[in-house]
């Protein structure tokens, strides 16, 4: 079994963060430092295709490498916090496992079975076309434009473009017969509090999705002045938001 890349920081109770399939962990780096001052134990994994997790020859499962990586670490309960794509990991996970989830946090998640909207599947389209077409540095430049809300730094863009950029390059040079296997799920069996967060200038599928997902889980849903990575582009109402739903949960 190989484990995803990941590494750990701080001390306390466990947390771990779980991100969007448009970067990779290192769209948590402000995060970091308040939930280690929380008093936390930070752990943050690249999921396969991401960061430095290569893809494998063979089909896998995120939600079960997620539950792998925490048993390598002897974490058998934890906080767990995903961003869109990860989202779904997370819901995934907190249904699956639902015993070893203390707190359930979404940003703009994405949710299986979700049916895209026109917006949403003509983006698809044109990055695959672009893809297709071997032009990476477009479909990154595409996906930074629809990811982004208009005040997010240029800081944030370059940092989104070259993670997004990466994980291209991971996932091009990969076999593209293989790919992560997802199980059905029941919003119903997750037990942990949970809280959901939306962006204001996302797209309106993943506003869709946390109004869905927070009435099934009976919980509280927040949205920011953001696009769709509010924790690059509000770091501080996000560690707030964070810290403060962790501790109480």
């Amino acid at each position: 079994m190989t484990l995803l890349a990941h590494d750990v920081t701080g001390e306390g109770t466990p947390v771990l963060l779980l991100h969007s399939t448009a970067c990779d962990r290192r769209m948590w780096d402000p995060q970091i430092p308040a939930l280690t001052t929380a008093g936390h134990r930070v752990i943050r994994c690249d999921l396969r295709g991401y960061g430095d997790s290569a893809v494998p020859d063979e089909s896998w499962s995120d939600a079960q490498d997620v539950v792998d990586l925490l048993d390598h670490l002897g974490e058998a309960r934890t906080a767990l916090v995903g961003a869109s794509g990860g989202g779904r990991v997370a819901l995934e996970v907190a249904a699956r496992w639902p015993g070893r989830i203390t707190a359930l946090a979404l940003l703009c998640t994405a949710l299986a079975g979700h049916e895209p909207s026109p917006v949403l599947a003509a983006f698809g389209d044109e990055e695959d076309a672009l893809l297709e077409a071997g032009d990476a540095a477009a479909a990154t430049e595409l996906n930074v434009a629809l990811w982004l809300g208009p005040d997010a730094t240029d800081d944030v863009r370059d940092k989104v473009r070259q993670m997004q950029r990466h994980s291209f390059d991971v996932q091009l040079a990969a076999r593209q017969d293989v790919g992560p296997v997802r199980a059905e799920i029941d919003l119903a069996t997750i037990t942990a509090p949970a809280l959901v967060v939306s962006g204001a200038f996302d797209v309106p599928d993943f506003r869709e999705i946390a109004a869905t997902v927070a009435s099934a889980l009976k919980t509280e849903h927040v949205e920011l002045e953001t696009g769709h990575l509010p924790s690059l582009e509000a770091p501080e109402p996000v560690n707030a938001l964070l810290t403060g739903f962790i501790q109480v949960a």
